[in-house]
């Protein structure tokens, strides 16, 4: 009797720490979703980003580039319109870090508390948990889920300040160590903080492998 494999869509939001997704967060949760036997299913919205940084030299740059086209580049072209996310098409949702997580699916590098997380982006988590299925979250992207969801059980690591923000928002912040994980039963969240603290790429692999294992507990 062959089982089903278990897909984890993974929304991107871009490629590089300063402007999209974290690569190495991305990168080594999609490790830990294969090295466990599931499937990875990478989603971005088709939106410009906020800006292009130049990730050398910290500047920001007069280019404008895309959000899908720039998160293909880690998934090597294997990546869906986020416009047509079908929550039927996965058993979790997973969202890297990276400051795309917080100025391109939302604003939250901008705003804070105040915010505003994209339509289609809210629309997938939301659609994600009312289907009781798990949603992941590393190092900043927690802020994106405390501003859709409210009140849940979450960490960002240690940052006082985001923390504050979030708890703001109704989210109960929990401090951690870089490879530790907060998971709230009830809503079904998982999060780690990743290189909201000072962390090796080890402890990014350890962190991200972690999550992958608690939120495929969850999936059950």
């Amino acid at each position: 009797m062959s089982s089903k494999t278990v897909k984890i869509g993974v929304l991107l939001s871009g490629c590089g720490v300063y402007d999209g997704a974290e690569i190495h967060e991305s990168v080594l949760t999609l490790l830990a979703i294969s090295r466990h036997g599931a499937e990875a299913v990478c989603y971005a919205p088709n939106i410009p980003q906020h800006h292009v940084v130049n990730h050398l030299t910290g500047e920001e740059t007069q280019e404008t580039r895309n959000v899908l086209v720039e998160s293909a580049r880690i998934a090597r072209g294997q990546i869906r319109d986020l416009a047509r996310f079908d929550v039927a098409d996965i058993d979790a949702l997973v969202l890297p870090g990276g400051f795309g997580a917080a100025k391109n699916l939302s604003s939250f590098a901008f705003d804070g508390a105040g915010c505003t997380v994209n339509p289609q982006v809210a629309a997938a988590i939301t659609a994600t948990v009312a289907a009781g299925k798990p949603v992941g979250a590393l190092c900043i992207a927690p802020a994106v889920l405390a501003k859709v969801l409210g009140a849940v059980d979450l960490t960002i690591g240690q940052d006082e300040g985001t923390a504050a923000a979030l708890e703001s928002l109704g989210a109960r912040h929990k401090k951690t160590q870089a490879t530790e994980v907060v998971v709230d039963r009830d809503k079904r969240i998982v999060t780690t903080p990743c290189y909201m603290l000072e962390s090796s790429v080890a402890q990014i692999a350890d962190g991200a492998d972690n999550a992958i294992r608690a939120v495929l507990e969850l999936v059950g």
